[in-house]
């Protein structure tokens, strides 16, 4: 008898590898066919239609943050543990991970709203109160004829300062630090203030909150602090 292979052991073998092959792309796929769309009230959508995930909202879409996004750095004071500690008593569901993760996206999303004067994203991510500030300034710029434009580099740190529940609303403070370009235009297109090619550092606080008891997952900004530095 031949020490070689048999041809029909071959075929057989080669037949088990193909099985073995189309069994693992098969079962290698996740396919949620029970997973629900997210609510159309969690997310918001940017200038040209591109869905984004607002601060807190649980859409399993956004992709995860790196290793470092929330870390010791994001929450430095007692004071600000024992206030995510309250929250999370109160709110189950609430995650320290996601909400920085938000924040940031959120962060970037009303600045260049802003410069762009697009109220219905504002409107989206802002309370009532910080959003009429928001429409008076645009309102001004409009009515001198000038225009801005914002284009953020990068946005940094996320560090919760402090936070709080009161009356069944949570609210959290957090510093954002990021770096930017800013530049107001006047009608003529002269430059009135910033400059296009210069990165601007910044560091804001900003609150953002939320009703424990809504179905809206949405955090909602409700004050700002702003610092720019050179």
């Amino acid at each position: 008898m031949s020490e070689g292979l048999d041809p029909t052991t071959i075929i057989f073998a080669l037949l088990a590898i193909i099985v073995v092959w189309k069994l693992r792309s098969v079962l290698g796929t996740r396919v949620d066919v029970e997973s629900r769309p997210p609510a159309p009230d969690a997310r918001s959508t940017d200038a040209a239609g591109k869905a984004v995930r607002l601060p807190g909202a649980p859409d399993n879409h956004i992709p995860p943050t790196d290793q470092n996004a929330v870390s010791d750095a994001s929450v430095r004071s007692d004071k600000a543990r024992a206030a995510l500690a309250t929250i999370a008593a109160s709110d189950p569901k609430f995650s320290l991970e996601r909400f920085v993760a938000g924040a940031r996206v959120a962060y970037e999303m009303i600045v260049v709203a802003f410069a762009s004067g697009d109220r219905k994203t504002l409107g989206n991510l802002l309370s009532p109160d910080v959003l009429s500030s928001f429409c008076s300034a645009i309102d001004r710029r409009e009515a001198a004829g000038e225009s801005a434009a914002t284009r953020v580099a990068s946005v940094g740190d996320v560090e919760i300062v402090d936070g709080a529940v009161r009356a069944g609303t949570a609210q959290i403070s957090a510093r954002i630090s990021a770096k930017m370009t800013n530049v107001v235009h006047d009608k003529g297109g002269a430059v009135v203030s910033g400059d296009p090619d210069v990165l601007v550092s910044t560091d804001d606080l900003w609150t953002f909150s939320r009703e424990i008891a809504s179905s809206d997952p949405t955090w909602r900004l409700i004050a700002t602090e702003s610092h720019h530095q050179s």
